[in-house]
């Protein structure tokens, strides 16, 4: 019987191993094929964020990104699950703006920027919490933009029979090569539907999606589209210095990724047509990166993976900043 999970990182503060992340991860291709596994690919679980790549199509596909104006940042923003950095906040306010809305339209909660700085600037101007500052700000504007552009309701755009999110279960569908609206249904931190899958299954959906494996040339020019712009502003996704942006680069943009809540991560390979999913089942957020980075070393997709796994995961500090530990990845072979 195969195991739910293996040990895929250790945590390590003076030599010794104080904890210890188990996990399962796919690697498929754009046929549908298992290529490389560790846990059992069939275990079902949500992929949060890590969807919001697939949530984007229609944005891109139905040209309402085109007719409002939209550029590659928006649209790298719509996949964000963003840190509400300055940059990130000015264009979620401006896109409000540009659809002739305020935040009260969004349904993502009220919420503070990730930073601590950047908190502290929102109380020292006398600002408060606000939906702009909610890290998936970015893709409810996606799904505004579409509702309005198609003459759908924007209130309610948050149900999963609104014809926003009928869109994109029909594209995703496609990718899936299953009627995605069957799919386990549960609701996200921001709101919206949460669909659950197999591991494999989102591998492999991921895979299609990197190589858009898709029917018609519409389809096929969204995703493109989104990749350019994952490609060109990896930093928008969740923010500066972020794993995100730093594995984008050091793989000169031939690995797109997208994190999502719970310890889980996706990761689209263009040029070979490749999807990896990962999840922690601890739903940690430490350790998934650095074991994301390991695979793809094994799929020789990146130098020197060691160090950039330290580099995307860091040192463990103490409170005067000093290194005390260590991720360290135990992925098995």
């Amino acid at each position: 019987m195969t195991l739910p999970f293996v040990p895929m990182a250790e945590i390590r503060r003076g030599g010794i191993v104080e904890s210890l992340h188990h996990g399962a991860a796919v690697v498929a291709d754009a046929e549908g094929r298992v290529l490389l596994s560790w846990g059992d690919p069939r275990f079902v679980t949500f992929p949060r964020s890590s969807l919001k790549p697939f949530q984007a199509i229609p944005l891109v596909e139905t040209g309402a990104a085109d007719a409002a104006g939209l550029t590659e940042e928006h649209l790298a923003l719509a996949c964000a699950s963003h840190a509400a950095e300055d940059f990130q906040v000015a264009l979620v306010r401006g896109w409000l703006e540009r659809l002739g809305l305020t935040e009260s339209a969004l349904v993502c909660g009220p919420d503070m920027p990730r930073g601590q700085a950047d908190q502290a600037k929102v109380w020292r101007t006398g600002g408060d919490r606000s939906r702009v500052f909610h890290n998936c700000s970015g893709k409810h504007c996606g799904f505004l933009t579409l509702s309005k552009h198609i003459g759908a309701p924007i209130a309610g755009y948050d149900d999963p029979a609104h014809p926003a999110q009928r869109l994109y279960l029909e594209a995703f569908s496609e990718l899936l090569g299953e009627d995605a609206a069957r799919l386990p249904r549960g609701v996200d931190g921001c709101g919206l539907p949460a669909l659950a899958l197999p591991i494999a299954a989102m591998a492999r959906a991921a895979a299609r999606w990197a190589a858009a494996k898709v029917a018609t040339e519409a389809r096929r020019a969204a995703i493109r589209r989104l990749q350019a712009a994952i490609r060109a502003y990896p930093d928008h996704l969740s923010g500066r210095g972020s794993a995100t942006g730093q594995v984008v680069r050091a793989t000169q943009g031939r690995v797109l990724l997208k994190g999502g809540a719970e310890g889980y991560v996706v990761g689209f390979v263009p040029d070979r047509g490749l999807g990896i999913a990962v999840k922690l089942a601890d739903g940690a957020t430490r350790a998934k990166m650095g074991v994301f980075v390991a695979i793809l070393g094994r799929l020789g997709l990146v130098e020197a993976a060691d160090a950039l796994a330290a580099a995307v995961e860091g040192e463990i500090r103490d409170s005067n900043g000093k290194p005390v530990g260590a991720v360290r990845v135990v992925l098995p072979e």
